[in-house]
């Protein structure tokens, strides 16, 4: 009986080597573009990002140095570096499937209903169903033309509110703060909803790029997109 569980135990194993190895070799094949130099254990190339000099600085150095496509580490995660407009075209086009996917940031989790929204779902059957309602029922001509009314009415209430904002002074506005009511308050507490959600969107969130130190929650944020996910289930539920 333990000679047979063995022999199947060597078995498995020799077939996960072969598959590795078979891997290993079909993408040795493949021109890869190169690594950065300069990666961290762990955190990778985040020290790059971070520090004095803005992201898109630093970026433009490695591709100064590597050309206009390489690799960088973030975390855990490899991330491909685009920095010409011919070989963005090229991906965008001809390999657009394989980017089309997004990745599952913890602010996409929390504040995006573990990326229910379309805006955050990753490529697939769910996404490409949900395009073709969204292309049928809301950007068609004719429900454009049926809500005309609704874009120019926003349209013109966007115009008033920045001409009311340019006009005003601080202390009228603080006044209309004040003595406006719960109707303004709903507004305010509304925008301060939208405004949380797309900070956190662009927020740095440790689990992003190690995903197994995710629970030290290094700066509380998760625990605040937790929360603003809340406000904002709060606001749809009322609405």
């Amino acid at each position: 009986m333990f000679a047979y569980l063995n022999a199947i135990t060597a078995g498995l194993i020799a077939i996960l080597l072969f598959a590795c190895y078979i891997r290993r070799s079909t993408a040795a094949k493949k021109p890869q573009p190169p690594k950065a130099a300069g990666a961290w254990p762990i955190i990778g190339h985040l020290p790059l990002l971070t520090g004095s000099q803005v992201p898109h600085i630093s970026l433009g150095a490695l591709a100064d140095k590597y050309g206009p496509i390489f690799t960088i580490q973030i975390g855990i995660h490899q991330a491909l570096v685009v920095s010409s407009w011919e070989l963005a075209k090229e991906i965008f086009t001809t390999n657009d499937i394989a980017v089309s996917g997004r990745p599952n940031f913890t602010a996409v989790k929390y504040l995006g209903y573990d990326s229910v929204m379309f805006g955050f779902a990753p490529y697939g059957d769910y996404w490409r169903e949900m395009r073709k309602i969204i292309s049928v029922e809301l950007f068609c001509s004719r429900q454009i033309e049926l809500r005309k009314h609704v874009i120019e009415s926003e349209v013109e209430t966007s115009i008033k509110e920045l001409h009311k904002f340019w006009t005003e002074k601080e202390m009228a506005q603080a006044t209309f703060h004040a003595t406006a009511g719960s109707d303004r308050k709903e507004v305010d507490r509304c925008r301060k909803a939208m405004r949380e959600f797309f900070d956190f969107l662009g927020l740095f969130v440790l689990r992003d790029a190690i995903p197994f130190l995710g629970w030290l929650d290094v700066g509380g944020h998760e625990k605040c997109m937790k929360k603003a996910a809340k406000n904002l289930t709060s606001l749809s539920v009322n609405g």
